[in-house]
């Protein structure tokens, strides 16, 4: 029993390390932008549903071959009854008719006996005028818009993971940023409040100091409660417990080679048109398929049938001769077949599929026109996002002129403040210019490579993005 309650406790210790391992797995090792497309890809649960979305519909594709197979059904049943018969007419309404077969005596009897049926049947529409091959065809097409549900799921996936892993590490870099200004603002205050003591400068300087001090805290804390956010948002994004991840530096110590050039994209392959153009085709077919209801069906029939009975034949003139013994009357004894072809047309089909089919026309219309609302849509992003690299290219030229010269102006206003030669306002405004300068270096490598993204997002090529990126 102890041996037992010790193996209980160790299996808990185990499992808790486990789970703060893993935990801590990513904040650990560095998480490059190609694992966390990976981890999403195969973690994200929109990603893996549309999937079996799509191998759903490649097994209504087999489904819908197999139904121009001919119906085969065997029958067997075996029965104890009367066979009293009256001259008179019966419909069974619901099937709830028995047939029950026999001579129409003069008064009611109740001799029983076994009796038997055998059935072998085989139902075929060899030709319905396309409707089979039609029905396939739309199985077909439902399959191919699936698949590219698929494909658009994974590529809009792609761009969100990535704008993510981005707004994370410029995030991390705002971070950092504010904390070093935390440190800055905490220096300066330890000389303010040493010169106030020692009588040097007035006591209302410590004070402002103290609150600039506590401004910093306030806008370090929610520099790292905004990265907390993003962490969390990158976590569900790659299907992975939120964790403190470590990201690589690349993205804000480099910036795309060639991003200047502009390069022409052919948008008819974007995941998103070809989403809408495989809905458009899909109600074609169904358009093709309805139509092919407005014509009769050709079935071909065979009929195989034997039965058993424990009445006998001269049962007529001698209602004695019967058997109750089971074997006697499940054995077969008559056997009758029977082949045929037929037609079948319904005539005021054609009034209600008019107006199926046209229904399908506007509904065929209207994602004609979602269509090609989407395309204005890209064509009108692919322009703005030559603008977004433009506009980002020129910011990250204009950062270290900004950063070098707010580093000028705070060193010599801390100088002139030191020396008695300034007040505090302004080394507050230049410590205020410094850290907007900061700002704007962090997030400039960051914007170029979220214009670049923007760009491939709206080219509907993914690999204009990553293949910038290095292993």
């Amino acid at each position: 029993m102890k041996s037992s309650f010790r193996w209980i406790i160790r299996y808990c210790i185990s499992s808790l390390l486990s789970l703060i391992l893993a935990q801590h797995t990513w904040a650990q090792q560095k998480l490059s932008l190609k694992q966390a497309l990976e981890l999403a890809v195969n973690n994200y649960g929109s990603v893996k549903a549309k999937a079996n979305y799509a191998k759903a519909s490649l097994s209504s594709v087999e489904q819908s071959k197999r139904d121009y197979l001919p119906n085969l059904t065997l029958s067997a049943q075996q029965d104890y009854g009367t066979v009293n018969g009256q001259n008179g007419p019966l419909y069974g309404f619901g099937g709830f008719g028995v047939s029950s077969s026999g001579l129409p005596l003069a008064n009611q009897n109740w001799n029983a006996a076994f009796g038997s049926l055998y059935l072998a049947n085989v139902n075929w529409e060899f030709f319905a005028f396309g409707k089979a091959k039609e029905r396939i065809k739309v199985a077909q097409e439902v399959a191919e818009r699936d698949q590219m549900d698929l494909q658009q799921e994974l590529f809009n996936h792609q761009i969100k993971v990535s704008a993510a892993y981005l707004n994370l590490l410029a995030a991390q870099k705002l971070t950092l940023s504010y904390k070093k200004n935390l440190l800055r603002a905490d220096t300066f205050r330890q000389v303010v409040v040493t010169r106030a003591l020692n009588g040097l400068i007035a006591g209302v300087d410590s004070s402002l100091a103290n609150a600039e001090v506590s401004n910093a805290k306030i806008a370090f804390t929610n520099a790292k409660n905004f990265e907390q956010e993003q962490s969390n948002q990158l976590a569900q994004l790659m299907g992975v417990p939120p964790a403190e991840f470590t990201l690589d530096s690349f993205f804000i110590s480099h910036v795309p080679v060639g991003i200047e050039q502009t390069t022409d994209s052919d948008v008819t392959k974007h995941p998103t048109l070809r989403w809408y153009q495989s809905r458009i085709a899909v109600g074609e077919e169904q358009k093709k398929y309805l139509k092919t209801l407005y014509y009769p069906s050709l079935s071909l029939v065979g009929v195989f049938q034997t039965r058993g009975s424990g009445f006998h034949s001269d049962y007529a003139s001698n209602q004695q001769s019967y058997t109750t013994n089971y074997f006697d009357g499940i054995r077969p004894t008559r056997s009758n077949y029977l082949i045929g072809i037929g037609l079948t047309w319904n005539l005021t089909q054609p009034l209600r599929v008019s107006k199926q089919v046209k229904a399908q026309s506007f509904t065929n219309d209207a994602l004609t026109n979602e269509f090609e609302l989407a395309n204005q849509q890209i064509h009108a992003q692919l322009i703005l996002a030559d603008t977004k690299i433009e506009n980002a290219l020129s910011n990250y030229n204009e950062v270290p002129t900004q950063v070098k010269a707010a580093s000028d102006a705070f060193l010599q206003k801390s100088v002139l403040y030191k020396n008695g030669l300034t007040n505090l306002v302004d080394v507050t405004q230049a410590l205020y210019a410094l850290i907007r300068a900061e700002t704007d270096r962090d997030i400039a490598y960051n914007n170029v490579w979220q214009a670049l993204l923007y760009k491939a997002a709206a080219s509907g090529d993914f690999s204009l993005f990553v293949d910038k990126v290095t292993p």
